[in-house]
Formats: structure tokens, sequence, C-alpha cells
């Protein structure tokens, strides 16, 4: 009797070990497919889960090209700008920004580097390079009477150099967690900040660099642009609370920020100067550009706004569809450096993308659509698109 009650013990320690192990392994999830035709085509990862397991997998998934561009781009930076982005200042820039983040971002950040088998020093260094570095872009939405469908369009532009060749290595997210709001981030390998997205509640959000070189060195204690935009497609299901992320969020640096809801429509652009920030509705006669202001429309295209104010004094009749915003993207590209553009639908849930391709900028580029209704919920057989890998 001993015996098989000793037995009848171990079985059921066996089962509890198990069940114990069961419940505490990481199922990271995750396939890849690629949309667009070569040589403007670019791959699409889709992740889902934890924000571990989703950075797990997104590193499973474009290992090769993150192993080989952010060694690479972290040399070029370097080179370039040996003392500013020396290992040591981007530890320093980590150290102080770091109590600033949220755990997800940081728990993402862990798991991509342990998929890609990057230390996650080297990560996190690159991750800081953008915070201390400098650049200009362009913004705008428009949206109801000012278009032909009702709907809310958003334009993003990165005008950004391409000498680091960021081009080749373009890389687009879509992230589906376990917690939180699905959203997308067009970016490059390796990089989980968001510079520009959209979400699946239809928040987008595009922005502007204000600080110039003559502001170093800059104040890092707060929150860098690209991790409190990756918070709000997160957790933003309205306007509203999108504005109120970005007024509790200790910001750090200049920027201009455009924030758009397609479910309203509507759209709202900030001059987000650290600590300052001062916010505008469309057609408000104190908003900078007065009196170049216009109904269902606000934007801040830096040295391209008469260009854009041009097209929108013919356009912003009702004559916008996503053709027509495209071609606004592509007259406010800057002849310096496009490196990538995006436009949304935000009411539709699509959106545009062009990279640029070699030395051509990416306005010079065809957009590639992205349905974002075609992922979600996840699923990795997906029969919309042919999936390539999956996470093993």
């Amino acid at each position: 009797m001993l015996g098989t009650f000793m037995n009848r013990i171990t079985r059921t320690s066996w089962w509890l070990v198990v069940a114990l192990v069961a419940a505490n392994t990481v199922r990271a999830e995750g396939y890849r497919t690629t949309l667009g035709t070569a040589p403007d085509d670019f791959p699409v990862v889709v992740v889902s889960g934890t924000p571990y397991e989703m950075g797990l997998a997104l590193g499973s998934l474009a290992k090769p090209e993150i192993q080989a561009f952010v060694p690479r781009f972290m040399a070029a930076a370097q080179e370039a700008r040996s003392e500013a982005l020396s290992s040591a200042k981007l530890d320093e820039a980590w150290r102080t920004m770091e109590p600033y983040m949220s755990a997800r971002f940081k728990e993402e950040l862990r798991g991509l580097a342990e998929g890609s088998g990057l230390p996650l020093a080297t990560m996190q260094r690159a991750h800081m390079i953008p915070v201390i570095s400098e650049y200009s872009c362009s913004g705008v939405a428009i949206w109801g009477p000012a278009t032909r469908t009702g709907h809310l369009y958003q334009i993003r532009n990165l005008d950004y150099s391409m000498d680091a060749h960021l081009q080749d290595f373009r890389c687009v997210v879509i992230y589906i967690p376990k917690e939180g709001i699905a959203h997308i981030n067009p970016s490059f390998a390796g990089s989980i900040g968001c510079h520009t997205g959209m979400n699946a509640e239809g928040i987008t959000l595009t922005e502007i660099g204000d600080s110039p070189g003559r502001d170093k060195p800059y104040d890092l204690h707060g929150l860098h642009f690209m991790m409190m935009f990756r918070d709000i497609l997160y957790a933003a299901s309205t306007l509203d609370q999108a504005i109120q992320m970005i007024k509790d969020t200790k910001r750090i640096k200049k920027y201009h920020f455009v924030v758009g809801d397609g479910k309203v429509p509507a759209a709202v652009k900030m001059k987000a100067w650290a600590p300052e920030l001062v916010i505008w509705k469309d057609n408000d006669p104190k908003d900078e550009m007065a009196p170049d202001i216009f109904p269902n429309v606000v934007y801040h295209a830096e040295s391209r706004t008469p260009t854009a104010r041009g097209h929108l004094s013919q356009y912003a009749n009702g004559r916008y569809d996503a053709d027509a915003v495209i071609q606004l993207s592509k007259a406010i590209g800057s002849l310096g450096g496009n490196l990538m553009n995006a436009v949304y639908d935000a009411t539709a849930g699509e959106a545009w993308f062009s990279y640029a391709e070699k030395n051509e900028c990416a306005y010079r580029r065809p957009y590639v659509n992205v349905n974002l209704k075609d992922f979600i919920p996840y699923n990795s057989a997906n029969p919309k698109v042919k999936v390539e890998r999956i996470v093993p």
C-alpha cells in the first residue's frame, strides 16, 4: 500500500511540474509575409502575445536583417559622430531615460534582443541614436468635408538622411497584443520605436522634428516621442485619450505632432516644445499657419509648407481621396533626403507606405497598400497573404 501511495504522489508531482512548466512557457507567435513588388516590396511581420513574446517573435522572424543592420547602423553613426554617439554616451542616455519608459517597451526590447541573438546593450544603444539626433519631417491631416469620402487621411513624411541605408532594411510590424490595441508600425529592422503609426481604433500619429543641433546637449530626463507613440497606439481608442496621454507624459526635445482619430473623424496639431504644449484644431485663427488655414485640415511641412498650402488650396474643398493625398505626400517630400513616407486612411484602417530605394527618395517610389484589418485577428494561416515563415 505504501508503494502504491508513493507512486500516486510521484505521478501527481510529475503532472504538477508539467502543468507549472506549461503555464510558464513562453509562446511567441508570429509570421512573416511580403507586400509590394520588388524593388519596392517590404516584409510585414505580424506578432501576437505579451510584449516580451512579441519582441521574441519579431527578433526571430527578422533575425538576418537585424543582425546585418543594427551593427552596421551603430558603426556608421559612431563613425560620423564618434564623441556624441559613443557607446558611453548612448549608455548614459539609456540610463537617463529608462525610468520614464513603460515596462512594455523594455520587455519587448528584451525579447527582440533574445530573438535576434544580439546583446541587449547593443539594442538599447541603437534605440538611443534617434533620441540624440535631429531630423526634419512633414505632417498633414485632412478629413470630413475636405475629402470625397468623409474619411480621415493623414500623412507622415520621414525626411532623414539616406546615407545610413536604413531603406535597405525596411520592416513593417503589425502588433496584435494579448492586452491592448492592435497597431501597425512602419519602421526598420531592429527598431521597435514608432515614428508614425495607426491602431485598430483609427488613432493615427505623425511627428515633425524641431530640435536644432544648437540645442544640444538635449535634456533627456523624460520620454522620447518614439516610445510615447507606442504607448499611445497600445492604449488610446479616442482622440481625447491620445491627447491626454501626451499631456501626461514628461516629454523631451522639440516636436510638432499631428494626432488623428478616424472614427470621428478629426485631428489636431500640436507644438510640443517640452515642457510646453500648444494644441490647434482645424481652421484655428491662432494656428501658426494663420491666415493660411483650412476647415477640416491641420498641417505642418516646414520648408515645404508653401507647397502644402498650394495643394490644400486646390483640393481641400471635397476633392481629396487616397490617391490625391498620396500626390500631396509626394509633393512635399524633401529633396535633401526623404527616407520613408506613410499615408493613412484611418477611417478604413488602410495605409500606404513608400521607402527610399538606394539613393532615390521615397516620394519618387510607389506607395504600397497595407490593410490592417486583413491581419486581425491573429491567424498564422492568414488566407489573405502568402505566409512565408512562422515562428517555430
